[in-house]
């Protein structure tokens, strides 16, 4: 831990995840969204390592969904970006893909959270345009979000982005983020790797170390 003018400035893995400083975001592991993924077992198998592992931790857990409005709601941002995604060049043919009481709008049942974990409900691709989340991690002097879920290329890399510009420290797991498009999400990576504030790390590292801290707290919280 680098120090200078009385703060402390965290700069590895290990300084930056722990409970008391960082958050997990799952980040849209709904059913509807992890059904189009082609390792999509292997994802949600990660993802509850993961969040098996934060759980242990104490670690604070949060999940988004992605949300789709009624046709009658869709203004024309909406409209083009469900297009896009459908592959379809007439708005009157748009299908709301995540009605907020449909099937594929549910976190993937192997993922469901706890109660004493949140949900937020977005309709952007940043987790924190439109939702309390930041909020909810400065109230707790949260001070890194961990970011696992789907996918890397289409959500992630925007909600990392914003993460920065909030002046959170952004780790991802990365094979514990699903993607679309293989390169895509390859060169998210390497995008947010050249910006240079997001750390990267895999699941195995992630548990070890995060279990490690947990044991710690543990046996804190003992003497």
């Amino acid at each position: 831990m680098k120090k200078f003018l009385g703060l402390q400035v965290p700069t590895s893995l290990p300084e930056i995840c722990t409970r008391e400083q960082a958050a997990l975001l799952v980040y849209d592991m709904q059913t509807g969204i992890v059904s189009q993924i082609k390792n999509s077992e292997a994802i949600v198998a990660n993802v509850g390592r993961v969040l098996k592992a934060a759980r242990d931790a104490r670690m604070r857990v949060f999940f988004t969904r992605h949300l789709s409005l009624p046709l009658e709601l869709m203004g024309a941002f909406q409209l083009r970006m469900a297009m896009a995604w459908q592959r379809i060049d007439e708005p009157g043919l748009v299908k709301p893909w995540f009605l907020r009481d449909s099937p594929g709008f549910q976190i993937a049942p192997a993922l469901t959270p706890l109660s004493s974990e949140a949900i937020f409900d977005k309709i952007t691709m940043s987790a924190f345009e439109g939702t309390p989340l930041n909020i909810a991690l400065r109230d707790c002097t949260v001070t890194a979000v961990v970011v696992v879920g789907i996918a890397l290329e289409v959500g992630i890399e925007p909600t990392v982005l914003h993460a920065i510009d909030l002046g959170l420290i952004p780790v991802i797991i990365s094979d514990a983020c699903g993607s679309g498009n293989a390169d895509a999400a390859r060169r998210s990576l390497e995008s947010l790797a050249f910006e240079g504030n997001t750390l990267v790390t895999d699941v195995a590292t992630f548990t070890e170390l995060i279990g490690r801290r947990g044991n710690d707290a543990s046996a804190l919280a003992r003497a």
